[in-house]
């Protein structure tokens, strides 16, 4: 792997990152709303970095919502991950940076991903996997949109965690306004009824991300919903 520059990167940084990647098909608004829970999960919570991708112990992130990843791949490289020489790259023909992240060219990415509704079954079977293996230390993280929650492969996969008590699992969903059909109570209600622990924060508030992610679920898969401003905004 080649790693990025020595240089430390911050969070104020990010924006000029992003502003390497250019061309059609950018999906901005879908990476911008994601840009502040990917930085403190990076930043601050995920036991993993360049040299522990392969690490079994490690904690595994599935970016569900990759069809906006210019946030995403700014983060890898500020984190080490990625060269920040390919940034410029995203979206060409030979770049390994594409509209939809793919695991197999993009150092520390899990999945593939950007068909809506697939991100949160997969990590419910990668909990499950862990924990058939004897891996109880390892989090499983996932970041979905609101829209994605349309999908009936997430209704499964919520009603299918609580139960199991999939306390290694956790969701962050970014709320834009963006799901076509809402439910009584909202998303927060959603998982509630299936045996979460559930909390709703500003999505751009990082110490209170922080805390949201960090708070103890013992014997209930977490989910932490991050309302941004709407997608029209």
């Amino acid at each position: 792997m080649t790693k990025t520059a020595e240089r430390r990167y911050t969070y104020e940084d990010l924006s000029g990152l992003m502003s390497l990647m250019s061309g059609d098909e950018k999906h901005g608004p879908a990476a911008t709303s994601t840009l502040d829970a990917l930085w403190v999960l990076y930043d601050r919570v995920l036991r993993v970095t360049p040299e522990r991708m392969d690490d079994p112990e490690r904690d595994r992130f599935l970016l569900s919502k990759g069809h906006g990843p210019m946030a995403y791949y700014a983060v890898l490289a500020a984190k080490g991950f990625v060269p920040v020489e390919w940034l410029p790259g995203f979206g060409s023909y030979d770049s390994p940076l594409g509209h939809h992240p793919d695991r197999v060219l993009v150092p520390g990415a899990e999945i593939g991903s950007g068909s809506l509704g697939h991100g949160l079954p997969i990590a419910v079977g990668t909990a499950l996997g862990l924990r058939a293996q004897g891996l109880h230390e390892p989090a499983v993280w996932v970041l979905v949109g609101d829209a994605e929650l349309d999908e009936g492969s997430n209704h499964e996969a919520i009603a299918y965690a609580g139960p199991a008590g999939l306390d290694r699992l956790h969701t962050v969903v970014i709320d834009n306004s963006s799901a076509s059909h809402a439910r009584p109570g909202g998303i927060a209600a959603r998982f509630e009824a299936a045996g979460w622990s559930v909390e709703s924060v500003d999505g751009r508030d990082h110490e209170a991300l922080y805390a949201a992610f960090t708070t103890p679920h013992p014997g209930r898969p977490r989910v932490v919903i991050a309302r941004v401003e709407p997608k029209s905004a």
